[in-house]
């Protein structure tokens, strides 16, 4: 059933997509550093940095790494999980210890920049992204299309690519640091392949907005008709409020403009600005999110059994995910909540109809492309997914939504509206996981409103 349900869903994404008019993009762009660790040379960095001290780290993450210990700590959370984390570097002698530690290759990073790329580079759809700093190196990372920056020029805003912006700024650099399945260090072993991100530059972490944002973004979203926002994360009780004003009142005018805009969640470590998200978080149509993000965020609800529970089992236990969604869609009001974990997607929507079913299908394909090519050139990448396994795992968790809310294909009547769910596709040896989750959440929300039209 599942492989002709994907055939189906691209050939449908495929056929829908060039018809989306523009996507807005906002606010955060990166240059990644991706380093490839190695087991020996990790231990001996634990040992110099206190291995005593790294553990309590390992066992729960900082707000933010200020210290060394901090940095080797996250990394270990990230391993002993097997899941995605991201912290903030304060500290000058931490980015500088990152930075000897080195690299092994550069890449567009951001899930702005990863999005634009994807949306704009592959399926050919129009982007208007905000690039905080328009770098020689970060413009060169932008992929041919119809991607393009704002540039305010004599009184005339312009829409260029972002190499033709001939920008001279600041890289802004973020060290991921990957391991495989089974990567194993003192004795703890990598139930999957992921990373650690420890984001080193200062203008992301502030949600800077660039002047030609500020001052024409009526005139922006104007040549739009979706937008995701991300790039919250960083932010923390000390700086948020005048950001979030900014962002507040962008949001008001895509409202005014009945624009639908998805908010790309990313684990955010400052309660403070978990609560304002989840205060604002009705002028959205859409979150997305995995188990540990939904986790932090039912928690500042209250609910901290269940958000317990939604990280004490791998795979994470659907029923537990599902009264998360519900209890955030009651909350917020937020019509679209998209979940992707290792293995299986869901959406609650309250609306129904198979093209929401059909987006996490076709989500899937191009993130399984992503991690088997290492890359995706153009939409025709998406079909040599079609031959990879659809998930085993995940057979048991579609049993388990069948007997408590009736599923069927995929698709279930909930009081708060649709559950969606499919079975992911896993590639055993992925060439990268970074920037999985932005194609998963990007060619997700915008190929369901294709589907719609």
């Amino acid at each position: 059933m599942w492989d002709a349900l994907y055939s189906r869903a691209l050939e449908r994404a495929k056929d829908a997509l060039p018809r989306t008019k523009g996507v807005l993009l906002a606010y955060n762009t990166n240059v990644d550093a991706i380093k490839y660790l190695n087991p020996r040379d990790l231990e001996d960095r634990i040992e110099k940095a206190g291995k005593d001290e790294v553990f309590r780290y390992s066992e729960e993450l900082p707000e933010k790494i200020t210290e060394i210990p901090h940095l080797l700590g996250g990394i270990l959370w990230s391993i002993r999980h097997g899941k995605a984390a991201e912290l903030f570097v304060e500290s000058c002698p931490v980015r500088f210890y990152m930075k000897r530690w080195g690299w092994d290759e550069l890449r567009m990073g951001g899930q702005v920049g990863i999005m634009a790329n994807l949306l704009g580079g592959v399926y050919g759809i129009p982007v208007i992204a905000h690039v905080p700093q328009i770098s020689k190196l970060q413009a060169s990372l932008f992929k041919d299309g119809p991607i393009y920056v704002p540039k305010a020029d004599g009184g005339e805003l312009r829409f260029i690519h972002p190499r033709e912006f001939n920008g001279d700024e600041e890289n802004l650099t973020h060290y991921i640091y990957e391991f495989p399945r089974g990567f194993e260090v003192f004795g703890i072993k990598a139930p999957r392949e992921n990373r650690f991100i420890g984001s080193a530059d200062d203008y992301n972490p502030n949600l800077y907005i660039r002047p030609e944002f500020r001052e024409n973004f009526e005139k922006i979203a104007e040549r739009t008709e979706l937008a995701i926002i991300s790039g919250l994360q960083a932010l923390t009780r000390e700086n948020y409020a005048e950001p979030f004003e900014e962002v507040e009142r962008h949001l008001d005018i895509l409202n005014e403009k009945g624009i639908p805009v998805h908010l790309e969640f990313a684990f955010t470590p400052d309660e403070t600005v978990r609560k304002k998200l989840v205060e604002i978080l009705g002028k959205f149509t859409s979150v997305g999110l995995n188990e540990v993000e939904l986790a932090s965020v039912v928690e500042v609800l209250g609910e901290k059994e269940l958000a317990r529970q939604l990280i004490a089992h791998d795979p994470v236990d659907p029923i537990a995910v599902v009264k998360a969604m519900e209890r955030l869609a009651e909350i917020t009001g937020v019509r679209r909540i998209h979940f992707h974990t290792y293995g299986y997607y869901l959406a609650l929507t309250s609306y129904t109809g198979e093209h929401v079913r059909d987006s996490l299908l076709f989500a899937a394909l191009a993130a399984a492309a992503k991690a088997k090519l290492g890359d995706v050139r153009n939409l025709d990448d998406v079909d040599k997914a079609l031959d990879v396994p659809v998930n085993e795992k995940a057979r048991d968790v579609e049993r388990r939504l069948k007997e408590e809310f009736g599923l069927k294909k995929g698709i279930a009547k909930l009081d708060a509206g649709q559950l969606s769910f499919v079975p992911t596709k896993i590639v055993a040896k992925p060439k990268s996981t970074v920037g999985i989750g932005d194609t998963i959440s990007s060619s997700a929300f915008v190929s369901e409103f294709a589907l719609r039209a």
